[in-house]
């Protein structure tokens, strides 16, 4: 063993400048084996501490590889051989388990604990001692400076008994704290060498004994066992590779078709459809009505179910019920410029749901599959038969009906009927509707613009930096109160939302009302327009006001002289318009069509305004 490095203890009084830089040096060598020591007892809790996560890990391992049983897998058949050997290995890391917490305490008592005493023992006694040498250095000092400062002459006997007292007191303390000092820094030499090896000594006994006892513990019946295991993981992995090679030939086969397959409509000039189907599955666009002019499409699985089309989303376990299908009619429409859309009837009459296909041939056949259920062909002892015998019927369904004056007319003939009544009655209020149904370029001219605000945003804004008043689009001012409405015989209120104007070629006929109807809303539609301005529409006898809810400024007035045409909508109530005349300052007369919504039903509207004429008629006889 090399000579170790002490401090003379005979030198500890006379505290000469040599000692103390000799002093220094072991300071600063017991400063560093402090911070080294800190540093390798932070390294030895953590080898330990991986340990102890060992010993946890192996726990957890051994129930995890139990519960594989109890997982009840969907697809759990022919698990029996790999349950029995997850028993078998849970068994093992059990056993493991065991072995790792025996050397987890064995790292604990050999490798951790005394580096930890070392720590707190020898370098925390160094630690205190030397602040001890400080203070009784620093006391000796004192009193060195006390007795130095004693006078000449006159010298008092007392005082100075007393101070040589305190000094030698101080200086024996001093001795006695540098002494303890010197021997605790000599001894920690050989400490330190013997509180580095300890530690590692226990950590390879430690190891030692682990590895020896598993070997001991699995040296020959796991050897035979990880035989086995090992034979069955190579003949699951032949199979697997057999299978692998299975799959990639039909892999090739099936990709090896021609492109029209993907393609969703490759065959629209003569597809080939089967139209004798009783029953039908595939995604379709379901249209979804958010709004009054807002819709929305949405992807789903439908298939249909005895008489029942069913409809399943991506992630439902089953389907669920969306339409009876029996006696229902089915019919190829046009619905918002999409292609292949079809729409399926209620036996009341009442649209039922819309749908769109992918492609021409899953549309027709989709129709004819559906026409084949409503008729109860699927109770039939023949279904195909019997389909085969409807098939012109089927056909009829795929022709699209795209005018909209036909539309009205085949869905509501009953209205038609009442509204050829009224017109009887009241001749001179609203005029008789012709025969045939106009063209709808002979109602309003292509390209007509369409407002669709009483005052637009950016004019608005205008107006109200400018602080003047604004130019109402209707043509109407803007009045602060109604003298008219105190003497009039009619005062109805209604709470309308304006959907939008437009210039129209004639007022003859109530079909310009469902047109203005139609391209409005299919307008807005299009360009994603949901801002209604909504207003209270005031009818009197004398006009129609539109009163802003918040100020009570009237945005417009109309006559109702001028009023010229008026309907609610024969399937959406709450729509109503009418057609204005005014004259122009070239001195023709313009016609406008004007389409709200109300909160009421829109017949109500046109029954006040209705009466509002009657009266004015009785008042022109008087």
């Amino acid at each position: 063993m090399p000579a170790v490095d002490k401090l003379l203890l005979e030198e500890a009084l006379q505290d000469s400048p040599q000692t103390r830089s000799l002093l220094s040096v072991f300071e600063e060598d017991a400063g560093t084996l402090t911070d080294y020591t800190n540093q390798l007892l932070q390294a030895m809790q953590r080898v330990y501490g991986a340990q102890n996560e060992m010993c946890l890990a192996t726990q957890q391992l051994s129930k995890q590889l139990l519960a594989y049983e109890k997982q009840n897998f969907a697809l759990g058949k022919g698990d029996e051989e790999v349950i029995s050997t997850l028993h078998y290995f849970s068994k093992v890391v059990d056993e493991l388990n065991v072995l790792h917490t025996e050397l987890a305490k064995q790292l604990a008592d050999t490798m951790v604990l005394p580096i930890i005493q070392f720590r707190e023992k020898d370098l925390t006694e160094v630690s205190t001692l030397k602040d001890l040498f400080g203070l009784a250095s620093h006391e000796h000092d004192l009193s060195m400076a006390k007795y130095s400062r004693l006078p000449k002459k006159k010298e008092n006997e007392k005082v100075k008994t007393e101070v040589g007292k305190e000094v030698a007191a101080a200086r024996r303390k001093q001795h006695l704290s540098s002494l303890q000092y010197y021997c605790a820094l000599n001894a920690l030499q050989y400490r330190k060498r013997m509180a580095m090896m300890e530690p590692m000594i226990g950590f390879a006994h430690g190891q030692i004994n682990f590895f020896k006892k598993g070997a001991e513990m699995f040296s020959k019946h796991m050897d035979s066992f990880l035989s086995s295991v090992a034979d069955m993981v190579q003949s699951i992995q032949v199979e697997l590779e057999a299978e692998a090679e299975k799959m990639r030939v039909s892999q090739q086969e099936f990709l090896s078709v021609d492109e029209s397959v993907y393609t969703p409509d490759s065959d629209v000039a003569a597809p080939q459809i089967n139209r004798n189907l009783i029953q039908k599955a595939g995604y379709l666009n379901l249209r979804n009505k958010t709004g009054l002019v807002t819709t929305t499409w949405e992807r789903l699985y439908f298939f249909t179910q005895g008489g029942n089309l069913m409809c399943q989303p991506r992630g439902a376990v089953a389907g669920g019920l969306i339409q009876d299908l029996d006696n229902c009619s089915v019919m190829a429409v046009d619905c918002e410029d999409r292609r292949y859309c079809f729409q399926i009837t209620t036996p009341n009459g009442k649209s039922g749901i819309i749908l769109q296909a992918e492609s021409r041939k899953e549309n027709e056949e989709w129709i004819c599959a559906i026409n084949n259920i409503s008729r109860q062909i699927y109770l039939t002892d023949n279904p195909e038969a019997v389909a085969i015998k409807l098939n012109q019927t089927a056909l009829q369904a795929v022709t699209p009906i795209t005018s909209f004056g036909k539309k009205q007319e085949s869905s509501c003939p009953s209205q038609n009927l009442k509204n050829s009544e009224m017109e009887n009655e009241n001749d001179k209020i609203v005029p008789k509707a012709t025969a045939s149904l106009p063209e709808a370029e002979e109602l309003i001219a292509p390209g007509t613009p369409i407002q669709f605000d009483i005052v637009l945003p950016a004019t608005e804004f205008l107006d109200q930096n400018r602080g003047s008043r604004r130019t109402n689009p209707f043509g109407e001012t803007e009045d602060e109160s109604f003298p008219e409405a105190e003497d009039s015989l009619l005062q109805q209120m209604f709470i309308v939302r304006f959907l939008g104007s437009m210039a129209v070629k004639t007022d003859s006929t109530t079909e310009v009302i469902y047109e203005a109807m139609r391209q409005v809303l299919a307008a807005r539609a299009i360009h994603n327009i949901f801002r209604m301005t909504e207003s209270h529409l005031m009818v009197t006898s004398q006009s129609l006001r539109l009163i802003d809810p918040q100020t009570q400024v009237s945005r417009a007035n109309f006559e109702l002289t001028s009023v010229t045409q008026f309907a609610a909508h024969q399937e959406n109530k709450r729509l109503v318009g009418f057609v204005i005349r005014v004259p122009e300052s070239t001195g023709e007369e313009s016609l406008s069509t004007y389409i709200f919504e109300s909160n009421s039903e829109g017949e109500k509207i046109c029954y006040a305004i209705n009466l509002g004429k009657e009266i004015i008629e009785v008042q022109k006889a008087h």
